[in-house]
């Protein structure tokens, strides 16, 4: 299959293209942070925070250098329900829905922490390729989507010299992100388009969005904040609040790992490197517990902003630490000067990652690879678009299995042989699970066999306890006719499987005269009978 993007080289980088990727992603952070903030219904200062300290902690501690943490999306439209939810239930005006949501991160960080415990990173590998393309292109929609929206004022489309001011800053970004690459190959490309836009904006007087006047028209004043300080939530520490979260807490640390994990994979293949999976669960948690602590909104993995850093040079962590520094120096120092950063700058530089993100592969390969492929890839994108990455990611896994298993169930074959001694042979080829048992057991003829079968699995597998109770159900009718089964070349882990089984079905490997278990040759088998 061909690759779905094309490779960044994978050299480590250099402490010069760190610090310009991630003087970027700082950028282009503050208008994401400040986006989501709005939509999980908390104030922009609590998402700038967030970004701040996922950035920094999941850069010196996570398993992928180079990859960018922040408050995200994914799991604002979450949060929406647990902030509104708790605003309920505390007195009117006491607004504890934040408080819930900081108690809520401490238990996001607690299971995520677990996962990395446990080892459950590794599980990302069970991800199909279907799925991951079907990720990629729903996300780069997804941020394709969300930029159009900033090309609203006050809910309503721009139109007229605003609309044309905004596409043409947009289009200058674009192109001075292509042209630098081409004049100095390690030049901070979607830097200096952000500062040169920035420049012409201001010192032409030209009327367009900036991030300030985005900031005021979600209702918020601006992004100058001191430092996050430590608070312990202020909710009732009883198992009611326990019971209300933890539902909460379970599918965001879910959300959050399968994006970062997905994230992480997609950053190995633009790199050709492996970043730890277990590591970076671990930091995760680590990060929102964090969160919970300080008032941030905690977040995940941004694959808009990794994929920023990374084709811009970003390699190591000192790329991360740059953006969340710079970010939090913004936040303390530059908020003037940052607030006045044209909108079409940094829409211009996402632009550029939506064309970098998506799997434009997917249209050369459509004709050849199984439909099935195809339909998981379709249909995972439009629910990442539809709905959010953790039911498009748990429903194309489930689809993918299902295809896998029905696809093997028709696998399994029997071939039947006579030998000069009358015996029935069942040579039987493919794996016995539970999607093949019915095939597998419409394979024999107990009323027309001669007295004595055997059923030989040397090419075959018993995998489950559905495969062991089909073949108890077929000595049982061999039995009921009055007929012996041997069972031969079962493998050693599979008579494991049989005997460890005795107690929920009939079959005894050892004890009962009716069946036979042969992992040695068929002359050992004639001589014991």
């Amino acid at each position: 299959m061909e690759a779905s993007h094309t490779l960044v080289p994978s050299s480590k980088g250099s402490v010069q293209s760190d610090i310009f990727s991630g003087l970027t992603v700082a950028l282009a952070l503050v208008p994401e942070a400040v986006a989501f903030s709005f939509v999980a219904g908390v104030s922009p200062i609590v998402g700038l925070y967030g970004a701040f300290m996922m950035c920094l902690i999941t850069s010196v501690l996570g398993g992928r250098p180079g990859m960018i943490s922040g408050a995200t999306g994914a799991m604002a439209v979450v949060m929406v329900n647990l902030v509104l939810e708790g605003n309920a239930m505390g007195a009117e005006g006491a607004h504890l829905g934040l408080q819930y949501l900081f108690f809520t991160l401490l238990l996001v960080g607690v299971f995520q922490a677990l996962a990395g415990i446990f080892k459950l990173g590794k599980f990302i590998r069970m991800v199909p390729r279907s799925v991951m393309m079907g990720f990629v292109n729903g996300l780069a929609i997804v941020i394709f989507l969300s930029q159009l929206k900033m090309f609203k004022v006050n809910g309503e489309w721009m139109h007229g010299p605003s609309l044309w001011t905004m596409v043409a800053l947009v289009a200058l970004t674009m192109g001075l992100l292509f042209a630098v690459p081409r004049i100095h190959k390690k030049a901070p490309g979607a830097l200096i388009a952000i500062i040169a836009v920035s420049v012409l904006v201001i010192f032409s007087n030209i009327e367009t969005a900036t991030v300030l006047s985005f900031i005021q028209s979600n209702g918020g004043t601006g992004i100058k904040a001191g430092l996050p300080t430590f608070a312990l939530p202020q909710v009732p520490f009883t198992w009611e609040t326990v019971a209300f979260v933890t539902p909460y807490a379970l599918i965001l640390a879910a959300i959050g790992l399968i994006e970062s994990l997905m994230t992480l994979t997609l950053i190995d293949e633009l790199t050709d490197t492996h970043g730890n999976g277990n590591r970076e669960c671990l930091a995760q948690g680590f990060a929102n517990f964090v969160n919970g602590l300080f008032g941030g909104m905690g977040g995940c993995a941004m694959i808009g902003q990794s994929i920023i850093n990374i084709t811009s040079g970003g390699r190591g962590r000192l790329s991360g630490i740059t953006a969340g520094m710079a970010l939090l120096f913004f936040i303390l120092f530059t908020s003037a000067y940052i607030e006045m950063v044209p909108i079409a700058a940094l829409v211009g530089v996402m632009f550029i990652v939506v064309i970098k993100t998506f799997a434009w592969s997917t249209f050369n390969i459509v004709n050849k690879i199984p439909k099935c492929d195809v339909l998981v890839i379709v249909l995972v994108t439009f629910l990442t678009v539809q709905y959010d990455l953790a039911v498009a990611v748990i429903c194309g896994v489930i689809i993918s299995a299902l295809i896998f298993a029905w696809e093997n169930a028709l696998r399994i074959r029997a071939r039947k042989i006579v030998d000069e001694h009358g015996i029935k042979h069942y040579q039987i080829y493919g794996p016995l699970f539970f999607g093949s048992t019915t095939l597998f057991m419409s394979k024999f003829d107990v009323k027309n066999d001669p007295q004595e079968v055997i059923i030989d699995f040397e090419e075959s597998r018993i995998m489950d306890q559905s495969a062991i109770e089909i073949i108890n159900k077929v000595a049982e009718m061999y039995q009921r006719a009055g007929k012996t089964i041997h069972l031969w070349h079962l493998s050693k882990d599979c008579v494991r499987l049989i005997k460890k089984a005795e107690k929920i079905c009939v079959v005894n490997v050892l004890a009962d005269p009716d069946y036979f278990v042969s992992i040695d040759n068929y002359h050992k088998f004639r001589e014991e009978i």
